[in-house]
């Protein structure tokens, strides 16, 4: 199985017996090389001393008096956010551990990039060993906001950031095409389309993520996204479940749903509530997908037996911003409810 998401730092991690992510120094240091916490030419020298020591000992308590030492109260808070995080991450067992507790406890003030940062290792781990391509790219939505376009009959979701880096500097590739901004004159964009099952095909291009995926009814990246989801939850959650697409929730006695997104849980509260929706905003919802789990002892007595939906959906500028996080609060799970 070739290495993909080389960048997301997984092989500075060790393993625990369960496959689950453990911190090292290396993988702090590859935090502290980011631009955003290395000092710049300007920064004053207890700022560049702090940097110094903690790529020494990556780990070391940092005393409130070496921050109240530097002397740009930007760089302050900045060191103060990120220390924050590492020691909150660093009192879990595991990243998965503290993927969790983040999510179910308070995750504001931590700054998005680091929270992208930690879901890529945490989704690297839970997909490791998978030999489906398709999959594989799927993994990417739960942490890169994505752009979503039909185009001839596909259902393509393209990572949002390459999208805007290829219109501006107007690198058109053979296949694939994607309106770069949503209400703006067209502005073509074309990327490859992944088209191969086999994985040394897209880890050889993993990192630059610039694969579209064409998650059509009946399309592989359809089912590649289900099977993704499948191996998250199981990883973080412990929970085996089979998920399979569905074109339309047609079930009279609809139980529980948990939107992907912001914009599809949304959608989905509307309609469970049975409230109008324009058929506009319907036509957002990009996949459904019907979960169900292995032990239903573990369910809400309400929902046992019955099937979950998962609903993802692009919002009205064809954004796609998944929150994998919503699985972890979001599932009709006894110990998920207890623990909120």
């Amino acid at each position: 199985m070739p290495d993909f998401w080389v960048a997301s730092g997984h092989q500075l991690c060790e393993r625990d017996a369960e496959g689950r992510l453990l911190a090292t120094p290396d993988l702090w240091r590859a935090f502290l090389a980011r631009p955003e916490l290395v000092p710049p030419e300007e920064a004053c020298g207890a700022e560049r001393a702090l940097h110094r020591r903690l790529l020494e000992d990556p780990v070391q308590p940092v005393h409130p008096n070496a921050l109240a030492a530097l002397a740009d109260p930007d760089a302050r808070e900045n060191w103060e956010v990120f220390l924050a995080f590492r020691d909150r991450v660093a009192a879990q067992p595991t990243l998965e551990a503290a993927w969790l507790a983040l999510y179910r406890g308070k995750v504001g003030g931590v700054p998005p990039l680091f929270l992208q940062m930690l879901t890529q290792l945490v989704v690297r781990a839970a997909l490791e060993g998978v030999e489906d391509a398709f999959a594989l790219r799927a993994g990417e939505c739960l942490f890169r906001p994505q752009r979503a376009a039909i185009h001839q009959g596909a259902l393509l979701l393209a990572d949002e950031e390459v999208v805007a880096a290829r219109a501006e500097a107007a690198d058109l590739g053979p296949l694939g095409r994607l309106l770069s901004e949503a209400g703006a004159p067209a502005r073509e964009v074309e990327l490859d389309v992944l088209g191969e099952p086999e994985p040394e095909v897209y880890a050889a291009r993993s990192d630059a993520h610039d694969f579209a995926l064409d998650i059509a009814e009946g399309r592989p990246g359809q089912h590649g996204l289900a099977r993704a989801l499948e191996h998250f939850i199981r990883h973080v959650l412990g929970e085996a479940v089979t998920i399979r697409p569905v074109p339309v929730i047609e079930d009279a006695a609809w139980s529980w749903h948990v939107g992907l997104d912001s914009e599809a849980t949304a959608i989905a509260n509307a309609l469970w509530n049975g409230e109008a929706v324009e058929q506009a905003r319907l036509a957002r919802i990009l996949w459904l997908g019907v979960l169900e789990f292995a032990d239903g002892t573990r369910v809400l007595p309400r929902v046992a037996g019955r099937p979950v939906y998962l609903v993802l959906a692009m919002d009205a500028a064809q954004r796609v911003r998944m929150k994998p996080q919503n699985l972890a609060t979001g599932l009709p799970l006894i110990a998920a409810e207890a623990a909120l």
